[in-house]
């Protein structure tokens, strides 16, 4: 079976209080579809957990309008740890969650009333469409940008799930040996190099960077595919030579405080591990069989990127679409280039948390 990316699935993020997190999530990102929660020993994850298995509750949640999801993350075996210095743009890793909007200014008018922390003014980015940034109650910084593509239009929140994320590098011509060849992100939009106002108010906004906005030429396919929709990869590098960008999660473990990695749909891991191996990204985790999340499982593998940032691989075998009545979707029975209909998509909704 050839490699077949559906898009992003979700992206995870550490959180000293997952329950917190999800209902923050689901208030002001309407993230209110809960596919899974699981709280079990993440036994898998050596390299990143200090050689040792840890305990850990973990929550994936979506939004009906489309895009990605969260994966919410908390240790229970340890106290989660946060960086000891301020995330400055460009450091080494997932910077920014890239959220979408059905629109963007009416979301920054709507957050703003709502008294959350917007970091930015509404301003129009290298690609003249406007943006700002927002940053949560654990202070993880999310972007909020147009969306491309919608699965639901009306639902109560105006933002859609991920639709990318912003990714410090060191050097981005070599990163794109990842994020464009293997992963599928062809098409540049920008690559700028400046000082940006849509940028004035982020730490260390106001320095020089190099900005290179990548989406993909092809449609997606597979099973989600519709869900996830079109999405973006920005790679940014640090142009101010005062300093040494930082690895943010240098000396912490995988499942801390952060944006821990950015996870791809697929099918065809086989085909994939070939790939990755070949152009010098082998898998450093791999579940090898299905593994069981409680209501959901699949083949879960890890790679890293240039700088360290890690990429998540999920070949979905189970997934629930109405947990109360056993509904539950067999992907490894389909055609790994078939959308699902969206009516059984839309089965999800039945999964929304109050």
């Amino acid at each position: 079976m050839k490699k077949v990316i559906a898009g992003i699935q979700q992206i995870g993020i550490g959180n000293s209080d997952v329950h917190e997190a999800t209902e923050w999530y689901k208030n002001y990102f309407g993230m209110d579809i809960k596919v899974f929660e699981d709280s079990a020993t993440a036994d898998l994850m050596l390299p990143y957990t200090g050689g040792k298995p840890h305990d850990r509750t973990a929550i994936l949640t979506l939004n009906m309008r489309g895009g990605g999801g969260f994966e919410i993350w908390q240790y229970t075996s340890r106290e989660p740890v946060a960086a000891d210095f301020e995330l400055q743009m460009g450091d080494l890793g997932i910077n920014c969650c890239k959220i979408k909007s059905y629109d963007v200014a009416k979301s920054y008018e709507q957050f703003t009333a709502a008294g959350l922390k917007v970091l930015t003014p509404l301003k129009e980015n290298p690609s003249g469409d406007l943006n700002f940034f927002v940053e949560d109650l654990n202070g993880n910084i999310f972007n909020v940008v147009k969306g491309l593509g919608w699965f639901k239009t009306k639902e109560r929140r105006l933002t859609g799930g991920v639709s990318g994320a912003i990714i410090g590098s060191s050097d981005i011509d070599k990163a794109r040996t990842l994020y464009s060849d293997i992963l599928g992100y062809d098409e540049v939009v920008y690559d700028e190099t400046d000082i940006f106002e849509d940028m004035n108010g982020l730490p260390s906004g106001q320095t020089k960077f190099r900005r290179v906005l990548l989406r993909h030429s092809q449609l997606r396919k597979g099973g989600f595919s519709q869900m996830f929709g079109p999405t973006e990869i920005e790679l940014i590098q640090s142009e101010d030579g005062r300093r040494n960008p930082k690895k943010i999660f240098e000396d912490r473990y995988w499942g801390d405080i952060g944006f821990i990695h950015l996870c791809f749909d697929v099918q065809g891991m086989d085909a994939l591990k070939r790939e990755c191996v070949a152009k010098g990204f082998p898998f450093t985790v791999d579940s090898a069989e299905s593994f069981d999340m409680g209501e959901a499982a699949g083949r879960f593998t890890y790679i890293e990127d240039p700088d360290g940032t890690l990429i998540e691989f999920v070949e979905t075998h189970k997934v629930p679409i109405m947990k109360k009545l056993g509904w539950f979707i067999d992907m490894t029975k389909r055609d790994p280039e078939k959308n699902l209909p969206n009516w059984v998509i839309s089965g999800l909704k039945f999964n929304r948390m109050k």
